[in-house]
């Protein structure tokens, strides 16, 4: 069995060290985190691998995982590559916003790099272990690299999802679109529920129905064909009028809907012409 390094002891890499360990897909040897403490933390919430105390401390792995934050990535591999011999050795990390490239630290040593992001919360991360099944993961990076962490993802319950490097920044906002900024979207529907004199209680029930409907329907048959409402009537004077009052009403709202326009309406037109 292969031997993992795990470079980062935050929710991501002890999720990960677990199930990669519990499921044979890799032996933990070694934690390395920010402290001892926090590292002797991931290793036992891992249940396997020693606590090392430095990059000086670890030893050679098949492995190493960098589950640290994306400003530290470059720095991270930069020390571990100038600690570790990595010829032949796979080194990732899991950033959802940054390609492999920024591992060419390791990669001028004789790694083969990639990239592997979760797609999903690691808010509570003994949910996330137990029920890991079936997440997606963004994987990009070398053939060889890929060729050893596919088997890993597929042995914990992932479902790994190739991208274009050259796109990972953008295939990270779809992910802030869909999540992020949907909830944004939700707030200025509840504010101007609000604003209409109807307490926030119930504007939420107010909006869910149509929220989730709509989701689901978007979901189910694609967003243009789950489109509705005044753009996708071609009724531009009840939106001209919408937005007149909601910038009125309140000027960066007005502004959000005004910027909603353009794109709803082109999603419209594939509506009219039949396409997802």
């Amino acid at each position: 069995m292969r031997g993992l390094t795990v470079i980062g002891g935050g929710h991501v890499g002890s999720v990960l060290g677990r199930l990669f360990s519990a499921a044979g897909a890799f032996t933990v040897q070694d934690v390395l985190s920010r402290s001892a403490d926090s590292a002797a933390r991931a290793a036992a919430f891992i249940g396997s691998g020693h606590a090392a105390a430095s990059y000086a401390g670890l030893r050679s792995a098949d492995v190493f995982m960098l589950s640290v934050t994306d400003d530290q990535i470059v720095p991270a591999c930069e020390a571990l590559a100038a600690a570790v011999p990595l010829q032949g050795a796979v080194v990732f990390h899991c950033s959802g916003a940054l390609a492999s490239d920024r591992l060419h630290p390791a990669r001028a040593a004789g790694a083969y790099v990639a990239s592997v992001h979760p797609i999903r919360s690691f808010a509570d991360a003994d949910a996330v272990a137990a029920g890991f099944a079936g997440t997606f993961c963004g994987v990009e990076g070398d053939r060889q690299a890929l060729d050893v962490l596919l088997p890993a993802l597929t042995a914990i319950g992932a479902r790994a999802v190739q991208i274009d490097p050259a796109a990972k920044t953008v295939y990270h906002a779809a992910a802030v679109f869909a999540s992020n900024y949907l909830v944004t979207v939700i707030d200025a529907a509840l504010r101007a529920y609000q604003a209409a004199g109807i307490p926030e209680s119930v504007a939420r029930e107010l909006a869910r129905p149509l929220a989730l409907e709509s989701m689901e329907n978007a979901f189910r048959l694609g967003a243009a064909p789950a489109l509705t409402g005044p753009v996708a009537r071609g009724d531009m004077a009840t939106v001209l009028r919408q937005q007149d009052a909601v910038m009125a009403w309140d000027a960066e709202t007005g502004q959000l809907y005004r910027a909603l326009v353009p794109p709803t309406s082109a999603l419209a037109e594939r509506k009219r012409a039949g396409k997802p």
